[in-house]
């Protein structure tokens, strides 16, 4: 068997698909095929069984899948830190977070960070949720991952680093803009611009909204938090949003950025929500990488 056959079999057992992990290989369903059946032919068992929507690993499958993932993650840093001892201080770190992320989290960080280490490149991969993060750190050469800190996940390490309340983002002309704080009871009979459930933010806002008896209307939803801000200035909606770092301006709590006159009103009922950064291996961590995360934490909490 090779590097191969065991890179495109665990990408099956976690895409479910021969087809999708041919697409993103840009090569035929045939030759993904052909690597699975190296590997049936090597170790003599089934690995893979075919369902009506995909494939699933057999009992035997799940357990070379289990290796492989944990081999090939160790490999593939190993490899990183090979050619990090090769550049020195060159190399790059590759981070993948949220689309709003950078500006909100990590403006100020990488500023020092490059300033400290010129020869080191910055390299950000652009997903829509914390789960999306999860799967290009676990099948990829990523070193680390902005997320909203959730439930744990098979080969990630999770580590929070910074807790943000929640805000409900108004317009100054509307009545709950004078409050200095609202109820999770208050947000009954508005409507939303929420977070898609199926977020890992969206849907712990979701349980924390139920824990309270309520069931908020929403109007309509987006991708990421900015545009609820933007949606709330334009007066579509009440946006339920993390207060991110920088959002508030320096007059009456207006939001910076937002291009008009919003409020960040504290909903103190609702549990915070805790960012950070997850990785596959702290010890493995290539030393650019971790200095940078320590950087972005450092920056966040001074």
């Amino acid at each position: 068997m090779t590097l191969d056959d065991l890179r495109v079999f665990v990408a099956v057992c976690r895409a479910g698909s021969l087809s999708a992990v041919a697409r993103e290989l840009g090569c035929t369903q045939s030759a993904v095929s052909q690597h699975v059946k190296r590997l049936e032919k090597e170790t003599r068992v089934s690995l893979l069984e075919r369902q009506p929507r995909g494939v699933v690993p057999t009992a035997a499958g799940r357990i070379l899948w289990d290796a492989a993932s944990d081999g090939l993650a160790g490999l593939d840093l190993a490899l990183r830190r090979l050619g990090d001892l090769v550049d020195g201080e060159s190399g790059a770190v590759r981070v993948t977070t949220g689309g709003t992320t950078v500006r909100h989290f990590m403006a100020d960080a990488i500023v020092e960070f490059r300033r400290r280490h010129p020869r080191v490149s910055l390299e950000f991969r652009t997903e829509t949720s914390s789960r999306r993060c999860f799967d290009a750190l676990l099948s990829s050469n990523l070193d680390l991952a902005w997320i909203t800190i959730g439930e744990p996940v098979r080969g990630i390490e999770q580590r929070p680093a910074v807790e943000l309340p929640w805000v409900l983002a108004v317009r100054e002309d509307d009545p709950l803009a004078e409050r200095e704080h609202v109820r999770v009871a208050d947000l009954a009979d508005l409507r939303l611009v929420r977070l898609p459930s199926n977020s890992t933010s969206g849907e712990q806002l979701d349980v924390a909204l139920a824990g309270s008896g309520l069931r908020a209307g929403s109007g309509t939803s987006v991708a990421d938090w900015d545009t609820a801000l933007l949606l709330a200035e334009l007066g579509l909606g009440h946006a339920v949003i993390p207060e991110l770092p920088g959002l508030r301006g320096p007059g009456a709590g207006a939001a910076a950025g937002a291009g008009g006159p919003l409020r960040l009103v504290p909903v103190p009922e609702l549990p915070p929500l805790q960012v950070g950064w997850a990785v596959r291996r702290w010890d493995a961590l290539p030393p650019q990488a971790r200095v940078f995360a320590d950087t972005v934490v450092r920056a966040l909490t001074a």
